[in-house]
Formats: structure tokens, sequence, C-alpha cells
């Protein structure tokens, strides 16, 4: 009897290493210079990691990274590769929205010339895009999306065939499907009215012209959702085409200061009054439609602390997309600190939880 207890306990202790891991899951939403708000969220998220393993980078523990726009950026910055050591992140969560401090008055700096010729982009894009062009060069040089270091998705979509584009780093073997880090950063960001829409070439020279996913998909967790469902993730002990229930995913927002319309003056708009106010309530809506759908599946299997959305809030700063004034940059930065530290303890928990299945 004793030999057959014993059998038992080696059963339950050869099966509790056999326990799978969760897929962890990233997703950025776009918003422009407010990507600095999930930016610094996520340098509060890395500085928990690294209480529990001193060289962590976000990129050590995600196993897919989504984003749109601003947020596609700051996937690939997570993403990187360290040129001498290829194996590992280039970039720090506080080197990632360094980009933003550092470079946003440039990318979103316009001349008096350009602002009379586009009637404040009204009749063409409201930015040059060289200096953002090369600020994503800058930073990017020229590597190509397979060299990313981890299985990432990133929005934009395709005005030519009229339909949604992934840049995908898990098929990124094909040719037709890699292209330059800086090219996709410009295609994502490439945001109607804002910047003139990217046409950009896949590595066997297919030419693509692309806007802004935030079009379709401002909040990408969902589409990361989908795209989990169909990767192979065995590898490394996770579990192939994973559902809800073994899926981990923290989504974090640009931003939420979403200023009512007055109806008395909205029903007298025409197409021009109309642009600016399409734009905004197509991405807020869609980063709530993504949050509301997820929240009930995550519900549904009875897993709701393995699902986080951050939505911060801006506090002194200024909800336009654009707006990289220094008063606003440093409100952003302080937004962002806030909202880090309101959600702390839900960022401590899911450091732990990230860890806990690395």
């Amino acid at each position: 009897m004793p030999q057959k207890k014993t059998a038992k306990k080696k059963s339950k202790k050869k099966t509790a290493a056999k326990k799978v891991k969760l897929v962890r899951i990233l997703a950025i939403d776009g918003g422009g210079i407010r990507g600095i708000l999930p930016g610094q969220i996520l340098v509060q998220l890395e500085a928990h990691l690294r209480k529990l393993d001193p060289q962590a980078r976000i990129a050590d523990y995600f196993d897919l990274i989504a984003g749109t726009s601003t947020g596609g950026i700051l996937c690939c910055l997570y993403l990187f590769p360290d040129p001498e050591n290829p194996g590992r992140p280039l970039f720090s969560a506080t080197e990632a929205v360094g980009l933003y401090l550092e470079h946003g008055d440039d990318i979103f700096d316009i001349s008096l010339w350009q602002r009379l010729r586009t009637l404040g982009g009204t009749r063409d894009e409201k930015y040059d895009a060289a200096e953002m062009e090369e600020t994503l060069k800058h930073y990017f040089q020229d590597v190509w999306l397979d060299q990313l270091l981890r299985p990432c998705l990133i929005t934009a979509y395709d005005i030519k065939r009229r339909r949604a584009h992934f840049f995908t780093q898990h098929d990124a073997h094909d040719a037709g499907m890699n292209f330059l880090v800086r090219d996709l950063c410009r295609a994502t960001s490439a945001a109607p009215t804002y910047f003139e829409a990217s046409r950009i070439f896949s590595r066997s020279r297919i030419p693509y012209p692309l806007i802004d996913g935030g079009v379709f998909a401002n909040n990408p967790a969902m589409c990361a959702y989908s795209e989990c469902r169909t990767i192979d993730q065995g590898a490394d002990g996770r579990i192939r085409k994973p559902t809800a229930k073994q899926m981990a995913i923290l989504s974090i927002g640009t931003g939420n200061k979403c200023e009512p319309y007055v109806w008395k003056e909205a029903k007298d708009w025409g197409a021009i009054g109309w642009i600016k106010p399409v734009i905004d309530i197509m991405m807020s809506g869609s980063a709530e439609t993504v949050g509301y759908h997820l929240d009930r599946i995550f519900e549904a299997v009875e897993r709701p602390t393995q699902y986080l959305r951050i939505e911060p809030d801006l506090g002194n700063a200024s909800m336009e997309m654009d707006d990289a004034s220094a008063d606003n940059l440093q409100a952003l930065r302080e937004a962002g600190l806030k909202a880090a530290d309101k959600h702390d303890d839900k960022l401590k928990a899911f450091a732990k939880l990230l860890h806990d299945n690395r």
C-alpha cells in the first residue's frame, strides 16, 4: 500500500512538471504623440520585471507584441535587436519612450509655409513626413521585419487592395511579407490628414500603398488574440493555438479624454467639419469595442485576471495626437507616470503572472 501512495505522489509531480505556460500578449493602441502614455506605463512594468530578473526587458516577457500606429513603433522598439548582441533587445522601455520625448517636436513640426500651403491640413497632409522618416531611419537603420526578436503584429490598411494589412514577424520568412522595419513603421503611422499615405516595398519589391492601421483597429488587442489562435506557439512549453483560457493579454491605450460633440453644431457640419470628429470617434469607438469584447471573452472562460486593459487619463495633457509642444510633452509624461502609479498594483501582479509563465 505505501508503494501505491508513493506512485501517486510521483504521478502528481510529473503532471505538475508538464503544466503548459500561458501565451503572453502585449497590445498597444494608436494615438500619435500620446504614445508617451503607454510608453511610461511599460517603463513601470519593466521596473517590476527587473525586480524579478535584473536583466529583464519587455521583449523577454511577451510571446507576441501587437501595435497600431504609435503602438506599432513602440512594438518595434521593444523587439529591436542589439547589433552587438543580436539575441537581446537594444532598447529598454525608458529608451523606447525617449523617441517621443526627444524627437516628437521634430516629427510634428509645421512650418508657416506648410500651414499656408495645406490650409492647416485641409488641402493636403498637415505634416511633411521627412522628419518622421529621418527619425525612423535613425532608430531602425536597415533592419528587416524577420530580424525582430519575437513574433509581432502591426496594423496598416492597403488603400489599393482595399483590405487590412498585417505586418507579422513570424511570417516574414517569405520575402513578399518581409519589410524594412523603418518602412512598416512609416506605414502604420500614416494617419490620414496628418501624413502622406506611404508607399513601401516588400523585400521581393512588391509595392504596397498603406495608411495608418487605426482606421480599422486602433486597439489591436483583438487582432493579436486572433493571430495567436492560429500561430504555432508550441515551442518552449507553450500550448499550440491557445484559447483565451491559455492566454494573458495586457492592452494599453493612449489616453482617455473624450470631449462631447454638441448636437447643435454637429448637425450642420459638412464634409470638412466632420473630418476631425470622424477620425476621433472612429479611433475611440474601435478601441472601446475591442475592450468590451475581450472583457466578456475572458469572463466567459473564468479568467478575468488574465486580461488587463489600462486606458490612462490624459490629465492636463491635450487630446490632440500631434501636440508636441514642450508643455504638452511634459504633461503627457506626467500623465503617464500618474497612470503607472494608479495601476501599480495591477502592473505588479501582471508582472508576476508574466514571470511565472516565462
